[in-house]
């Protein structure tokens, strides 16, 4: 994981794509190395629709009793027996795990820790999910510095005309001062924000906090229930988590100095798709010179499509 350092300091500043069937020196690139063969590009419709940005006397109020958005993600938790356990042991498990990681990481790669506490030059920025079940280091083997990472609810990029977030505040670290030269977003299956998304009306606002987030991919929700509405409510979820990692690649091109990076070859955009339950990751990169971006008609494509299982 990224730590911000005293020498990085924060500057201010469609038809369906996917086939529903379904860390001494950094050395990261050998995950999307500039030398990787470039696949035939994809096409795919992407409409962009525009998400409503909240008014100054707007409130967001949360409701009284646990909305029914976050009765959804709830819906995906594990049922276990119950087991009394105390925090204290709890967080003495944790004590040993961290002094397991001092001995057995820390101690032994020591120099490399000690360039670490002098500054930060991660090559990729990963946008991830918050679940639990998807913690990309663990997933990808990133080793401290490698990735700067930020995590919310669905793995979402607002627009910018959004506003700001502490996803966009991170973006504008990542790649103004950091200057990264990856942004990676990865999805999931079986997503809690997803569904809840899935489960909103088209035109009911809601006062839950999880709705107000989510529904920063409503577009990825209308355009998966127009490709996919023939589908099961789960299969139109799994469309739906990955039609939003796309849409959020879009977003990521709505600010100045991502799109400016962009356009002249400085800054690579990935989407990316952990399905947890038969272990298998799916990447891709966006073909930006291939793509058209410019109105409500806009079209995605993307190549270097892997598939790993």
């Amino acid at each position: 994981m990224a730590v911000f350092s005293p020498n990085n300091t924060l500057v201010p500043a469609s038809s369906s794509l996917f086939d529903l069937s379904d860390s001494s020196q950094l050395r990261t690139q050998s995950i999307f190395g500039s030398k990787a063969k470039s696949g035939a590009s994809e096409r795919a419709q992407l409409r962009l629709w525009a998400v409503p940005k909240r008014g100054p006397g707007l409130k967001l109020q949360a409701a009284k009793e646990p909305p029914e958005l976050t009765k959804q993600i709830k819906e995906d938790k594990l049922e276990v027996p119950t087991v009394t356990e105390s925090s204290t042991d709890l967080f003495d498990e944790l004590k040993q795990r961290f002094l397991s990681f001092k001995k057995n990481k820390y101690m032994e790669n020591w120099e490399r820790y000690e360039n670490l506490a002098k500054g930060q030059a991660p090559k990729f920025m990963v946008i991830a999910c918050a679940d639990s079940r998807v913690c990309p280091s663990s997933i990808l083997g990133f080793q401290p510095g490698e990735a700067f990472v930020v995590r919310n609810v669905a793995n979402m990029v607002p627009p910018y005309e959004n506003g700001p977030t502490e996803t966009n505040a991170a973006l504008e670290f990542a790649v103004n001062s950091l200057k990264v030269g990856n942004i990676l977003v990865i999805g999931h299956s079986r997503c809690g924000g997803i569904r809840a998304l899935m489960s909103m009306h088209d035109d009911v606002e809601t006062s839950s906090l999880i709705g107000s987030w989510v529904s920063n991919g409503m577009h990825a929700r209308m355009r998966t229930k127009t490709a996919a509405s023939h589908l099961s409510f789960d299969r139109q979820c799994k469309h739906c988590e990955k039609e939003s990692v796309n849409c959020s690649l879009v977003n990521l091109l709505t600010y100045p100095w991502v799109e400016e990076k962009v356009r002249n070859g400085e800054l690579s955009l990935h989407g990316g798709y952990y399905d947890f339950v038969d272990c298998s990751f799916e990447k891709w990169t966006m073909d930006y010179k291939g793509s058209e971006l410019k109105d409500q008609n806009d079209q995605l494509s993307v190549k270097d499509r892997s598939y790993w299982c």
